[in-house]
């Protein structure tokens, strides 16, 4: 698709040709939006104990704005992601909107976690868990993750265990505008919910608890990696141009104030992990550095690039999707064996940015091949 939609452009006269790259592997996954369902985006993938693949992503029926309703659904797969079976709802519309933006995490004791965002209106959006013990044959009673009242916004496959054991949840608050339930505030401050206890009990950072007055920046969805000197880094997708970049010293109770990071992007959210082969950081995100031809203000072209330090520096980053018309965002990263799986949204003019959903494997010669 990348190659065919820049030899296009570059017939057309419109982009210059880009090189071509050889093939980033396999698309494991493409769910097309229907009349039933819409929109389907924000996935997140884990491995099952006896193998299988496990994904789950949301699933809208009442049309594909964010405010519509939806549940959370899953499919798994028996070979690899090739072939998938029919969707499971897992999550009902718990929410007077909807439920959405799902996050998976498997407890060092072999438990896993499913993470969402429960939507009741403008100033109410509350993230929740719920466990299994029984690899998502069944799930329990759902636990009040952010403990703060108001809107919070948790993407999908956010959430991290620390070195310590301890959980954190980055969050963006959005306070309604002038207390009023129907208007939904675009600047958000940050928030973060730690637990200390595998996820049955959570507590917000310190900062949050003191009044802060709001960024001349505006900071939404954020994530979070620990580094290798145990500090944590939570970026933030921004209105400047550029991924912002705060961090923690304390395991994620206090922070520092946001600055301008290296990653040059639009108002789009970034997606880091750490690479279990290397230790490396892995980086998928919309790279407006001008390294590539992009159309200003979308999401388009998405790029990956792995940091050896840190994310102090950057190898070139490389396109994997790079249609101008494209819309690529809310990655999840799943690191399985020699492959990394990525899902993410892959819309276009034509269904809508958001409305269809896309798994792609890259291996892990095709991500080192130039290193």
């Amino acid at each position: 698709m990348l190659r065919a939609a820049c030899a296009m452009a570059a017939m057309m006269g419109l982009f210059p040709a880009v090189a071509a790259e050889p093939p980033a592997d396999e698309t494991l996954l493409v769910i097309e939006p229907s009349k039933a369902y819409p929109r389907n985006s924000e996935g997140d993938l884990i491995e099952l104990r006896d193998g299988r693949l496990y994904f789950v992503y949301t699933r809208f029926t009442g049309g594909g704005a964010d405010h519509a309703a939806a549940e959370i659904v899953a499919r798994t797969s028996s070979d690899g992601g090739r072939q998938w079976s029919e969707d499971r709802v897992v999550v009902a519309n718990e929410g007077a909107q909807n439920v959405m933006s799902a996050s998976i995490l498997r407890l060092r004791d072999g438990a896993l976690l499913l993470f969402y965002l429960r939507k009741n209106d403008a100033c109410d959006c509350t993230a929740y868990v719920r466990r299994s013990t029984d690899e998502f044959e069944t799930l329990g009673e759902p636990v009040r993750v952010s403990v703060a009242d108001g809107y919070h916004v948790v993407n999908n496959d956010r959430v991290v265990q620390l070195s310590t054991g301890r959980l954190v949840v980055p969050a963006a608050w959005h306070p309604c505008q002038d207390g009023d339930r129907k208007v939904w505030g675009s600047r958000a401050l940050p928030r973060v919910f730690v637990s200390d206890d595998e996820g049955r009990t959570w507590r917000m950072d310190a900062d949050s608890a003191t009044e802060r007055p709001m960024p001349q920046v505006v900071l939404q969805e954020p994530g979070v990696v620990e580094l290798t000197d145990k500090r944590l880094w939570m970026w933030f997708r921004t209105d400047k141009g550029v991924q912002y970049s705060s961090f923690s010293k304390d395991g994620g109770l206090r922070w520092s104030e946001p600055e301008p990071s290296r990653l040059a992007s639009p108002l789009s959210p970034a997606t880091i992990e750490r690479i279990p082969w290397t230790g490396d950081l892995l980086c998928v995100w919309n790279d407006h550095s001008g390294r590539h031809v992009y159309p200003k203000g979308k999401r388009s072209p998405l790029c990956v690039a792995i940091s050896r330090d840190d994310g102090q520096t950057w190898t070139p980053s490389r396109v994997i999707e790079g249609d101008p018309e494209g819309w690529y965002c809310y990655t999840s990263i799943t690191f399985l064996k020699d492959r990394a799986i990525l899902s993410y949204c892959a819309g276009d003019k034509k269904v809508g940015g958001l409305n269809r959903l896309k798994m792609l494997a890259l291996s892990r010669a095709w991500l080192y091949r130039d290193e």
